[in-house]
């Protein structure tokens, strides 16, 4: 599968304003495809993994990621310095922040991300619902929590600015519901400094089933196949698959289409995820936007046989995409999570060391390509 380049902005160097396993990641990828790399770090991490695989590592003088990975003056100074043309946010961190895109841009180096509209369109579930509505994305009817009445329950509460099942509470009875808009308020206003909480019908037994979409600026937009993601710990994903399983033909290719009209809405250009949630009848309805590369992309891009960090580095590049995206073109890939909770930390996860892990299946797993 190849791409074609429409414009004369060829990236040669490329900073990921991240660490861990998503910097090796994007690292593996520039190295393939001929890009010196370039790390940042804290001083805690100056030994670790992601800052050894790199050609050039730049220090972030600190240890808190608010003082270093945070600091994207700090990130974008180290970009220029090591003489990098491109940064890729990777994920968490800065990677959905918009203010650091349009600083990474105005910097004059190339942003291997969604446009700063794209992203701050999506950053309010509240205002990104509207956008969905107008683009008839189906969607959950909103629920006033002031005129709330038994009829409208359960009702599940959630952050407008906030992820990860922070801000969120499930009601069941009217008598709980104002402590429980107090609580999700605070909770929000702690964890995403915005206290704003919307309500909406609560699905029981829904399954969580997002669509991977990747745009080009020249108006293609592709989905890329779907991923399950509903077995989820305290609200956080657990195991993802690729391809989403027991889906009819006519509901992935309606996933895919309200994917593509959500994308198109905002002016989407770059890797990103449309999750929706399928209720009891498989109907299905928005959840969100993610606007940038999901730690479970693997997944999609073994079913499917393409690079996506490779795409978005093309995609930044100028590149125009094939009209078609390309077929899945190997069997069900999944991916799991591993999670460590101290029994006597309430229980929370805890740091340590993943030793010897053994698959059940007969043969190993397949990798990522």
């Amino acid at each position: 599968m190849t791409t074609t380049t429409t414009t004369a902005l060829p990236i040669t160097s490329v900073l990921v304003a991240n660490r861990g396993e998503i910097a090796v990641r994007v690292f593996r990828t520039a190295r393939a495809m001929g890009l010196a790399s370039v790390a940042v770090h804290s001083d805690p991490d100056a030994g670790a993994l992601h800052v050894r695989e790199a050609d050039t590592a730049v220090r972030l003088p600190g240890a808190a990621p608010a003082d270093t990975y945070l600091r994207g003056d700090l990130v974008i100074a180290a970009a220029l310095a090591a003489g990098a043309d491109a940064v890729h946010p990777g994920y968490g961190f800065l990677s959905e922040n918009a203010a650091f895109a349009r600083d990474v841009l105005a910097a004059g180096l190339a942003w291997i991300g969604p446009p700063p509209d794209a992203i701050e369109a999506m950053a309010s579930k509240t205002r990104a619902k509207e956008l969905m509505r107008a683009a008839k994305v189906p969607l959950l009817d909103p629920v006033d929590p002031a005129a709330a009445t038994a009829a409208d329950l359960p009702l599940l509460l959630k952050a407008a600015a906030g992820g990860g099942g922070r801000g969120m509470r499930v009601v069941r009875d009217l008598d709980a519901l104002g402590p429980a808009l107090d609580a999700a308020a605070a909770e929000a206003r702690s964890a995403f400094g915005d206290g704003e909480v919307f309500a909406e019908p609560y699905v029981e037994r829904g399954r969580h089933v997002e669509v991977q979409v990747l745009a080009d600026g020249h108006g293609t937009v592709w989905a890329l196949g779907t991923r399950d993601c509903s077995l989820q710990r305290r609200h956080q994903k657990v195991v993802e698959e690729a391809p989403a399983p027991g889906l009819s033909d006519g509901l992935r290719r309606t996933l895919h289409e309200a994917a593509v009209a959500a994308a198109r809405a905002v002016g989407y250009r770059g890797a990103g995820t449309v999750e929706f949630l399928l209720d009891a009848d498989g109907r299905p309805c928005f959840l969100e936007m993610n606007t940038r590369l999901q730690v479970e992309h693997p997944v999609t891009e073994a079913v499917h046989g393409v690079d996506l960090v490779a795409l978005q580095i093309r995609i930044a590049e100028g590149a125009a995409l094939p009209p078609e995206p390309p077929e899945p073109a190997g069997p069900d890939s999944p991916r799991s999570g591993t999670r460590a909770p101290s029994p006597h930390r309430r229980p929370r996860p805890r740091a340590g060391e993943h030793n010897c892990p053994r698959w059940c299946a007969a043969t190993p797993p397949r990798s990522a390509p």
